[in-house]
């Protein structure tokens, strides 16, 4: 975080060649720096042992036990078939928990003679079952003698870091890395200022560095890591006040809607009053939009609480002012589907210039990267003439022809699949900043929202409109209750037999090429359970449509055909004529066909929580009750099974945001693992540290209010261009 000399200097000047390019291949670490804000996961200390019986499943891990017992075992295979084969099974011990180590081949010898019933050690290795008992196989250890001279100082005091590790650089060879540069952490800058820092009664960045790696209490590490969490929230929530501050410095058109214009006459021809929700929102929106400072707002709001049409009501006032509106989607499905729903609510009002068309009407256009030249110019055109109010598209709007006549507003749907040029780009085409207003159907909790989106203001949508019906939704487990799949496939025709439609979702296409490289090798059947690939639409069609859904008629949808073979199966879809639509997740966002009431999510377990929660809110759209089944075939105790039973039990998305994130790791919250940057949150928990982070909001809006340019807190300046360095900032300013 410090761009300091010492702390600069790159690590194979100081670890060697081999080691430093393991670390920089497998934990992003490049310098002096970089090494000491890699910060260790917990503390074992020496006294006790870690908790065997809790440890996660397929992950990475070290553990501090005695060995209860080994047993060296000799058999025949086919390497050595007169019996010579050996295995070396080691159990250990925590005092509560049991684990097992596995060493095979010629492997067996030095742990023979070195893990006897006794020895104390750290073990580090992943996590497997194997006949239902979780073990470790050819495990690393370093034993904790304590009698040699490098032993007694690399685990001096009681508390022994463990380092997130890999598989190819063991915690305890972090560490003794971590020992060789300690020295240097007395040349970090600090980049709170003195009379902060003092205020809050923070250590200061050099001890806070060391206690974190060298602690000797308990108390050390609480010091340490209130120091280096507040470090975190703070420059960020800089970063992000300071963005705040140089936007509303920028100009825009104020934009307000014209008292019985377009606006006027959509609302008045609208079949039912908007929600109280919707009203507050839109009141929000207005507001901003009156101003001669551009909006950036963030509309979150649960699958189907109605976004699109406050969001086109939003466009509405801003073509009732003279302005035009684009709208932003991440896929041709998505944006031609807009453009039909944008459309059918409008009516003749989406007629400008047309027969027919009512006289405050304007054009509705959309542009896609698949439409026809001739389609393709009319629509350029009607952007540059300002013939078109309003237009909807996919990356497409962003390309160097689209040009605009007076854009006023941009709204971007489904925010997270949207880089930054992406968006500047399109904000770009305004003769002065646009309006922005960013949508999402993922909820996001407060405290993300501050971190993440903490330049946008942020509005809520939180009530269903009237009318839609609630979702029941359950856990298929196909491994332990196949009786339970076959009742899955009856319920989806008795669905389909009472007129309705279902989707089958999968996590995979199935075309993709078999990787020759992997085929070669035989897999234990334990392997081929848990490691076998994710089920695909292409062999789940196949085998429903000649099975259990014999004789209704089965589709398929997937991000690798044709846009226009996708339009044709969606509308086919969304017209009736298809029952069952077999799909990735592209049907994920913003599909709407009120007629499907029944989904299916085949290996659930391959979805994230909020991905779970999206793809179920493409049912019970209409006044039919909606049935979600997540069918896995994982054990009744695994993680992911749990995450299932939490989706199942509540359809509340703030709730099941909060259980994603902390499921996560923290590192992820910030999108795409900080756009490749380096993940700037090492040690703040998101959702538990929600004080830290709105107490650095505050103390970072004062600071920048007072000093927009930190001209007097050069060291608050440098931390800042570590953090952010120039494509982080760009990538921190949209989310």
């Amino acid at each position: 975080m410090d761009l300091v000399p010492a702390l600069e200097e790159p690590l194979k000047k100081v670890l060697g060649p081999p080691t430093a390019k393991v670390m920089a291949e497998h934990l992003g670490l490049h310098t002096v720096g970089d090494l000491l804000h890699h910060y260790p996961r917990r503390y074992e200390e020496r006294g006790q042992l870690t908790h065997l019986a809790d440890l996660p499943m397929d992950e990475h891990v070290t553990v501090v036990a005695m060995v209860a017992d080994a047993r060296l075992h000799t058999f025949a295979s086919s390497k050595a078939p007169r019996g010579k084969g050996q295995r070396l099974e080691v159990t250990i011990t925590d005092g509560s928990g049991r684990l097992q180590l596995v060493f095979f081949g010629n492997g067996v010898h030095k742990p023979h003679k070195e893990l006897l019933p006794g020895t104390r050690a750290m073990f580090a290795g992943k996590v497997s079952v194997f006949n239902r008992r979780l073990q470790l196989a050819h495990p690393a250890y370093e034993l904790l003698r304590g009698d040699s001279e490098e032993t007694v100082e690399t685990w001096a005091g009681a508390l022994i870091p463990i380092y997130p590790a890999t598989a190819k650089l063991e915690s305890w060879k972090i560490g003794k890395a971590i020992q060789t540069v300690l020295p240097s952490a007395q040349e970090a800058v600090d980049p709170v200022p003195a009379a902060l820092r003092e205020g809050r009664g923070l250590v200061p960045l050099p001890e806070a560095l060391l206690k974190i790696h060298r602690p000797h209490t308990k108390a050390d590490i609480e010091d340490a890591r209130s120091r280096l969490k507040w470090d975190e929230a703070f420059v960020l929530q800089v970063a992000l006040a300071r963005r705040r501050h140089a936007d509303a410095q920028l100009p825009a058109v104020a934009r307000k809607p014209k008292p019985d214009g377009l606006l006027t006459a959509f609302d008045d021809r609208l079949p039912f009053t908007l929600t109280q929700g919707q009203q507050k929102v839109s009141k929000e929106i207005f507001d901003d939009l009156a101003t001669e400072h551009p909006m950036h707002r963030l509309l979150q709001g649960e699958v189907g609480s109605g976004k699109t049409m406050v969001a086109l009501r939003a466009m509405l006032a801003v073509v009732d002012a003279g302005g035009q509106a684009a709208m932003l989607a991440p896929t041709e499905v998505l944006a031609q589907q807009h453009h039909r729903s944008i459309v059918e609510m409008m009516g003749e009002l989406a007629e400008g210039g047309m027969l027919g068309g009512a006289e405050q009407a304007t054009k509705v256009v959309v542009l896609t990267g698949s439409m026809g030249a001739a389609a393709r110019r009319q629509a350029l055109l009607d952007l540059v003439t300002g013939e078109a109010g309003i237009v909807i598209g996919t990356h497409a709007l962003i390309e160097d022809k689209v040009q605009f006549h007076d854009l006023g507003l941009v709204v971007v749907d489904e925010q997270h699949r949207f880089g930054v040029e992406q968006r500047d780009a399109l904000r770009g085409k305004g003769k002065q900043p646009p309006h922005l207003l960013v949508m999402t159907a993922t909820p996001i909790p407060r405290t993300v929202a501050m971190t993440v989106f903490g330049d946008l203001e942020t509005s809520v949508l939180d009530q269903l409109p009237a009318g839609r019906s609630p979702i029941a939704s359950h856990v298929v487990p196909a491994a332990d209750k196949p009786h339970f799949l076959a009742r899955a496939w009856e319920r989806v025709r008795e669905e389909v037999g009472n007129g309705h439609q279902a989707y089958v979702v999968c996590p995979r296409i199935g075309d993709e090429e078999d990787d020759p490289k992997k085929a070669g090798k035989k897999k234990s059947p334990e392997d081929e359970a848990e490691k076998r690939p994710p089920l695909a639409v292409l062999e789940v069609a196949d085998q429903l449509a000649k099975g259990p859904l014999q004789g209704l008629k089965v589709e398929v949808l997937h991000g690798r055909m044709h846009p226009d073979d996708k339009d044709a199966v969606m509308r086919r879809f969304a017209a009736g004529e298809t029952d069952v639509l077999v799909a990735t997740t592209v049907i994920e966002v913003g599909v709407n066909v009120p007629n499907a009431t029944a989904m299916v999510i085949m290996d659930a377990d391959r979805f994230g929580v909020s991905q779970l929660h999206q793809l179920r809110g493409r049912v019970g759209r209409g006044s039919a009750p909606g049935l979600c089944l997540l069918v896995t075939e994982m054990p009744e105790a695994s993680p992911a099974r749990q995450r299932l039973n939490s989706v199942a039990s509540t359809l509340d998305g703030f709730e099941l945001s909060r259980i994603d994130l902390e499921q996560r790791r923290e590192g992820d919250v910030l999108g795409q693992a900080q756009s490749g940057a380096r993940t700037s949150l090492r040690m703040l928990a998101v959702i538990e540290d929600e004080e830290i982070i709105a107490e650095a909001r505050e103390e970072a809006a004062t600071l920048v209010a007072a000093d927009p340019e930190l001209e007097h807190l050069p060291g608050l300046r440098t931390a800042l261009d570590a953090l952010l360095d120039e494509e982080r900032e760009q990538y921190l300013e949209k989310g």
